[in-house]
């Protein structure tokens, strides 16, 4: 088959593939896609022509055109056509009401093809069943099917609002370098070898913090970006090495400044793109809280099942496990399961093995009945013991009681991942949307690896002002001026009110192990600008790609990105990374020794 190939010359495009509708019978028109599927009726020849705006049903009539009809019938997918004719109106019995389009069809009079394609390695179609390396390879061919496309146009309107409202706030937009001093910020750096300076390297930024830090020294007051953000480390569904964030830095605020902006800006989002009205304020979580209620800092408020303490019952138990947990300074944590009592010993071990995986020595149950308790740790509390931990924890006949006992927040988490697979069971709805801040975080955590005190989130965080007498004496009692905006059960965003001080800055400095020879070797520049008039400040940086996600209701940020990588940090589509040519490495005066 030989099909004759024509350049678009004077035909430009007059509407899209998803616009046309009744209201337009009559008109000539001018439309412009790729063939999506093709119907030989024997006489008349069907095409339905698209574009990321939808699709356009275009008849052939051998009855006008017999030359017309036969070139329609070699058309195949992924054609490029270009096709003037007129609009009419369907018969009543033919019209598509899944279609926006679908009261209409063009009737054709001229057709050019602009291209031809091989035949697709999968189906361009919403609902195809195919391997995701296959799609990511073919990405191009994946972004043209609406699905996809319209997480696309999503992301573009998101991220149009957010500076639309940013704007009407008096933030200033203004850029970050990528080629940045490398700094320890929680995760590799990815480095970039200097030409010029043989031996010397740049880092790819992880995150803007320091020169936001350093804009709001320079008197911007308000700043943001929609910031790239690099980081080396291994992925998730809802990582990846490059990502997008909405970066935001305020002077002069505390904690409340930074979350009524926040929620505006979020208000706002949910409003221009998805048409919902999002309540605010938000609720407010210290992290001790939503750890002992939900057993996680990311808690999903979309259905209850929250966490009971019943640490004053399980040491009175004799179970051993219990009462020394509870003797050492730990919990005894509690998850009720409503109607449980009929969960079977199979799933009670599938849940035990995840609790384990998380840090429990095992899974405590007990079945709750009419008479008493049953099964499980039953034969370790006694009959007023039973009916007192059952009061204690909620619990009523038909269900289930899940224990653990351990340190905190440890105690918590095994159960808090049993109660998230538990809610997505209640089959909760993708378009129910419940925001909460979690704040108050523990500024240091115990690196046991390197047996040293490590920032939480990152070492710029301000101190909580009634815990600065401890930063030396305790530091692990020490709360920072932290918070997270949690939506679904997903991290949001992550900020703090920062040091603006460099004596407190360097105290932090020095109980995370940094000697102030290396103090100023990596950050000397943002300890310098401290000295100069440094305003108290604060920020956040919500993640684009996942709020993306969480509008589009999807599960793995990748389909929110146009070239995302795949899980091992690769480009099924363009094969990177790849190797580097000799000649290049030589003139950066780097050896590979693989």
């Amino acid at each position: 088959m030989t099909v004759q190939l024509e350049n678009l010359g004077d035909r430009r495009r007059t509407h899209t593939c998803g616009e046309l509708r009744s209201s337009h019978s009559g008109a000539a028109v001018v439309l412009t896609g790729w063939v999506h599927r093709v119907r030989d009726h024997g006489g008349m020849v069907f095409v339905d022509l698209r574009d990321r705006f939808g699709l356009t049903q275009v008849v052939f009539r051998p009855e006008i055109s017999a030359e017309l009809t036969a070139r329609a019938r070699d058309l195949r997918s992924e054609f490029v056509l270009a096709v003037e004719g007129k609009v009419e109106g369907r018969p009543a019995s033919m019209v598509n009401p899944a279609l926006a389009t679908g009261e209409i069809e063009v009737q054709a009079a001229t057709l050019a093809v602009l291209n031809v394609s091989e035949t697709p390695p999968f189906s361009i179609e919403d609902d195809t069943d195919v391997n995701e390396d296959l799609r990511l390879k073919y990405r191009y061919l994946d972004l043209r099917r609406h699905e996809l496309a319209n997480i696309m146009v999503l992301r573009h309107r998101a991220v149009s609002a957010v500076r639309e409202f940013l704007n009407s706030q008096n933030f200033l937009e203004i850029e970050t370098p990528l080629l940045v001093k490398p700094t320890p910020e929680g995760a590799r750096d990815f480095i970039v070898p200097s030409r010029l300076h043989p031996g010397k390297f740049y880092a790819l930024p992880q995150s803007p913090q320091l020169y936001k830090q350093i804009l709001m020294v320079s008197g911007m007051d308000r700043y943001y970006q929609i910031a790239r953000c690099l980081r080396d480390e291994n992925l998730r569904a809802d990582r990846q090495p490059e990502h997008t964030q909405i970066d935001l830095e305020m002077s002069f605020v505390g904690e409340e400044d930074v979350f009524r902006v926040v929620e505006g800006m979020m208000k706002h989002v949910w409003k221009t793109t998805l048409g919902i009205d999002v309540p605010t304020p938000f609720p407010r979580l210290t992290y001790a809280d939503s750890m002992n209620r939900f057993g996680t800092d990311k808690p999903d408020l979309r259905f209850g099942l929250e966490l009971a303490d019943i640490s004053t019952q399980a040491a009175k138990s004799e179970m051993r496990a219990f009462s020394e947990a509870v003797a050492a300074g730990g919990k005894v944590k509690c998850l009720v399961v409503p109607g449980g009592a009929t969960r079977t010993r199979k799933e009670i071990d599938g849940w035990e093995v995840i609790a384990k995986e998380l840090g429990a020595k095992g899974l405590g149950w007990a079945r709750v009945t009419a008479s008493g308790w049953d099964g499980g740790v039953t034969k370790f509390f006694s009959a007023d013991l039973q009916a007192e931990t059952a009061a204690a924890a909620g619990a009523k006949e038909g269900d289930l009681l899940l224990l653990v006992g351990g340190s905190m927040p440890n105690a918590a988490r095994s159960l808090g991942a049993i109660r998230n697979l538990l809610g997505r069971e209640l089959g909760l709805k993708k378009d129910d949307f419940h925001f909460t801040w979690v704040r108050e975080f523990p500024l240091f955590e115990w690196d046991e690896d390197h047996k040293t005190w490590a920032a939480m989130h990152h070492m710029f965080t301000m101190p909580m002002e009634a815990d600065l007498d401890k930063l030396e004496s305790d530091p692990g009692s020490v709360r920072g001026q932290l918070y997270d905006l949690v939506c679904n059960g997903t991290e949001m965003a992550s900020g703090s009110i920062r040091i603006h001080r460099r004596d407190i800055q360097t105290r932090v400095m020095n109980v995370v192990g940094l000697s102030m020879e290396e103090a100023e070797r990596k950050f000397g520049f943002l300890l310098e600008a401290f000295q100069y008039g440094a305003p108290p400040h604060g920020g956040i940086a919500p993640g684009v790609d996942r709020l993306i996600m969480l509008l589009a209701g999807r599960d793995s940020i990748r389909d929110t990105i146009a070239f995302p990588k795949t899980t091992s940090m690769a480009c099924p589509m363009d094969g990177c990374p790849s190797e580097v040519d000799a000649a290049d490495l030589r003139d950066l005066k780097i050896r590979s020794t693989v």
